[in-house]
């Protein structure tokens, strides 16, 4: 079974996934983290992002594989807190928007997936990647939502950065939470400024535009607890087993 989830930067698409592939035994593809791989590649290679051609001549000569912690193997180096520093965030959304890359990314996807149950995410998985998927859910908040679910991402990871300085593992997107984040102003809006850049980008594309699939099912977040998210999904996917015949 495939199930495919796409939203703009910080919508949950992250956190809800990972839930279900935990639980329900689904392999979890975040397509983001092998364009950031891509873009981490570039910036260690010197390699600019506006240079297309020698970027995806960059991505052909090295292999990419995807583990279920979201980490990204690129020739067997694993790579996962590299994914989400701001230098990557930068030029990501720019990195994705080539043509040549998009299709790369899309081939590793679908050959990771091949004879799996998968849950993947992305920008343009319900419509391009996987567009005959079982499920298909689009997921979406207001931007300044989600800048504060960044910026609470970030402030975590760099509390768990101190607590554990061998770990890699980085937290995902996150949902309304109960207990509140302390607050920064100025950092949470020039976090919202980098999210609307990147939903332009993103809405933009010449190829692979973040849009709603007609046959996916629209979920605003912005108000909405993990767990309520998390058991929309959850149902949808029980009741798809159910009608292919599978429990």
């Amino acid at each position: 079974m495939k199930v495919a989830i796409d939203g703009p930067a910080g919508c949950g698409k992250s956190t809800i996934a990972r839930m279900i592939a935990d639980n329900l035994g689904f392999l979890y593809i975040n397509s983001g983290n092998i364009y950031r791989a891509v873009a981490y590649l570039a910036l260690r290679e010197g390699v600019s992002w506006q240079d297309g051609q020698a970027l995806t001549a960059l991505m052909r000569q090295h292999r990419f594989d995807y583990r279920p912690d979201g980490s990204v193997l690129v020739d067997g180096e694993r790579l996962l807190a590299e994914l989400r520093t701001p230098q990557v965030d930068a030029i990501v959304a720019q990195v994705s928007a080539i043509p040549s890359i998009r299709a790369e990314v899309n081939a590793i996807i679908r050959a990771i997936s091949e004879g799996k149950d998968v849950i993947s995410e992305g920008r343009d998985i319900t419509t391009v990647v996987f567009p005959d998927a079982e499920v298909k859910f689009y997921l979406d908040a207001s931007s300044q939502v989600r800048a504060e679910r960044r910026f609470r991402e970030r402030q975590e990871a760099r509390s768990h950065a101190f607590s554990q300085p061998d770990s890699q593992q980085a937290p995902g997107d996150m949902i309304a939470q109960t207990i509140p984040a302390p607050q920064s102003a100025p950092a949470i809006e020039e976090i919202r400024k980098n999210i609307e850049m990147r939903d332009q980008i993103d809405t933009q594309k010449s190829v692979g535009a973040l849009k709603i699939a007609k046959d996916a099912e629209y979920l605003d977040t912005s108000d909405l607890t993990i767990q309520q998210v998390y058991e929309k999904v959850y149902n949808k996917i029980i009741s798809a087993r159910k009608a292919h015949g599978r429990k």
